[in-house]
């Protein structure tokens, strides 16, 4: 089976040459290749059956495939403790492909406006009387690809369909119908538009004219939100979290080939009602494609808003539950060994080679002096 390291330890070398990547990139490439290799170091299990198992370290970058699982799970199970009795909803904010170009100029910034125009959108929404009334909160995580690969920069949104109003009561929306799309829309596409006018100088490369016609442009479009009916319970918004918020530019299990300096691989095509379809693509290009992705250093990909806001979280969830009635009783984290046993079906104190010796002590392995992590 071909694996996103498979493609980099046998080109990523090439690929760099000549080319003036982003420290961030080089980064992801190189962790990525030295993943769950000698060269991270690792530790040697020993069992009483006499058998003993080599394991190592993890490059835990958050570009590479096989390091998510672990920290994906950690991460739905602490969401546990903020979910609420009420409906859930599924609203996905899209860019229009014409601020591609933009986001090539400074990715973070359009990035930051898009998750902060989306969050105004549907905080001023959720505020009017027209709508809720109330003041929601609500989890957005960003994704910046297609399933080709290509730049499709968008953001997934779970949120309640309730909300604390401003006489201190919990508010429950319809659990048909949350916020019309066209409106969302319409207010999203003033208020990331607002924006990128006001930092115009950042974008200083494009022309004057070409910038006007760009807005005119952007304006005169309808710009895509969607937004799907609630989840049968709350329950079934971790699981569905849990397929967002953590997810690379492409999973191994994607990958089909690589022959010839060619990868194939499997994406959907969304255009064409969700058919499964294959792809070949150069090396190199695949890998430049896949180069698009990798975040900024330090950029926040999954932010929380509204009563759900770091700075307010405690004090506000506890308002929430306790206009709800809800009885809390807050979870207790699994340890990595029950953690890994949920995940893989395998209890690592047992001899993967014979099924019956049990792990008894574990012998470090240090990474060679010349890798620098």
């Amino acid at each position: 089976m071909i694996e996103l390291q498979d493609i980099i330890q046998e080109h990523g070398g090439g690929y760099v040459k000549g080319r003036n990547l982003l420290p961030v990139q080089h980064k992801a490439l190189n962790a990525i290749a030295i993943c769950r290799t000698a060269r991270l170091g690792g530790h040697v299990d020993h069992y009483d059956c006499g058998h003993t198992n080599i394991s190592y370290n993890s490059c835990r970058n958050r570009n590479c495939p096989k390091c998510q699982a672990l920290t994906k799970e950690r991460w739905v199970m602490a969401r546990m403790d903020d979910l609420l009795p009420v409906p859930y909803y599924h609203v996905v904010f899209t860019l229009p492909q014409e601020l591609n170009r933009l986001a090539f100029i400074d990715n973070a910034t359009i990035y930051d406006l898009l998750m902060r125009a989306s969050a105004e959108t549907l905080k001023a929404l959720c505020l009017s009387p027209r709508y809720l009334s109330a003041e929601v909160g609500f989890i957005t995580v960003l994704h910046t690809w297609g399933q080709n690969l290509v730049l499709h920069p968008h953001v997934h949104i779970v949120i309640p369909a309730g909300g604390l109003t401003t006489c201190g009561k919990f508010v429950v929306g319809s659990k048909k119908f949350f916020l019309p799309v066209k409106v969302m829309a319409k207010l999203f596409r003033g208020k990331f538009l607002f924006h990128l006018k006001s930092i115009r100088e950042r974008f200083g490369a494009i022309e004057k004219d070409e910038w006007n016609d760009l807005i005119t442009i952007l304006y005169g479009k309808d710009w895509y939100v969607y937004c799907k009916r609630p989840f049968k319970n709350p329950g079934a918004v971790l699981q569905y979290l849990g397929r967002y918020t953590h997810r690379v530019a492409i999973s191994n299990h994607r990958i089909l080939s690589m022959n010839d300096g060619v990868v194939t691989f499997s994406y959907r095509d969304y255009k064409d009602g969700s058919k499964k379809k294959i792809m070949q693509l150069a090396v190199n290009e695949f890998i430049r494609r896949f180069l698009l992705h990798v975040l900024p250093s330090g950029f926040r990909k999954i932010r929380h808003y509204g009563f759900l806001a770091p700075a307010a979280k405690k004090q506000k969830l506890k308002l929430c539950r306790k206009l709800l009635r809800v009885k809390f009783t807050p979870s207790v984290p699994l340890s990595t060994k029950d953690l890994l046993q949920k995940l893989t079906g395998r209890d690592i104190g047992v001899c993967p080679i014979c099924g019956k010796g049990t792990l008894f002590s574990a012998t470090g392995l240090s990474p060679p002096n010349n890798v620098s992590e």
